[in-house]
């Protein structure tokens, strides 16, 4: 019997658990054939940033067994590489075996020599990589060609009336942004009076090309003479908090 997506066994390793390279170094290390894999899929793998783990497909049936893992990578030059992994016994109560695949159609090759009859994939999700655990920070990133663009044009619309606004050594490390992800972060000004105003806070946090992450802190309002949104843009969110007290200052004066 076909084993459903949601009841099927976890994947051998939890994608939290590890880095990328020790999660690739136990896949090899528990794989049969692992020699047999390129040398150029390896030395691509060696510059790995996140790394993600899901089960593709499982069979269940007469005390024998078969699912394929799919082990994703999301590499430095923004790229993502893909293993499968076959994971069988091939009599009732043997021990696992595991094997590892550079191509989807070489794993199905696999799965088709056991006396076990071939599943079509159970599960069309999409990959989400996640860097490895950090006591600071646990996003979750995509991968995303259009960052380092997210960035520059994020800059080009601040609009910073006492200056502030990020360093050119923050400019820099951005221009190598290779993923992003927007968050607002809550709690507003204290206003007097009955002022309407509006005020919001935006964290930008950008994953770099050698796995650090950066933040930018927007803020938008509306305390300008004309009303219209203003957006400014900072290094930390102090900088970022105590920029919407002035803004919330001037409106109580004027």
């Amino acid at each position: 019997m076909s084993v459903p997506y949601e009841t099927a066994y976890e994947p051998p390793e939890s994608p939290e658990t590890h880095s990328p390279e020790e999660h690739l170094e136990r896949l090899l290390g528990r794989a049969l054939n692992s020699f047999d894999l390129p040398d150029e899929v390896l030395h691509r793998l060696g510059s790995a940033l996140a790394h993600n783990s899901s089960l593709h497909s499982a069979h269940h049936s007469s005390g024998l067994h078969r699912e394929t893992y799919r082990h994703t990578w999301l590499l430095a030059d923004a790229s993502v590489l893909t293993l499968w992994e076959l994971v069988h016994n091939t009599a009732p109560g043997s021990e696992p075996t595991h094997e590892v695949y550079a191509d989807e159609e070489d794993a199905g090759v696999a799965t088709s020599r056991l006396p076990l009859p071939p599943d079509p994939p159970v599960c069309g999700r999409p990959v989400v990589l996640q860097l490895p655990p950090d006591p600071g920070s646990r996003r979750t990133y995509v991968p995303d060609d259009d960052a380092a663009d997210h960035a520059r044009r994020l800059l080009r619309r601040a609009e910073n009336p006492e200056g502030g606004r990020p360093g050119e050594d923050v400019v820099r490390l951005l221009r190598s942004a290779i993923a992003h992800q927007i968050t607002q972060a809550f709690g507003r000004p204290r206003l007097s009076g009955e002022a309407r105003l509006s005020f919001s806070l935006y964290e930008h946090a950008f994953l770099l090309v050698d796995g650090g992450e950066i933040s930018l802190w927007e803020v938008e309002h509306t305390v300008t003479p004309d009303g219209r949104h203003r957006c400014e843009v900072y290094a930390t969110e102090e900088a970022a908090r105590a920029a919407m007290e002035r803004r919330a200052k001037e409106a109580a004066r004027g």
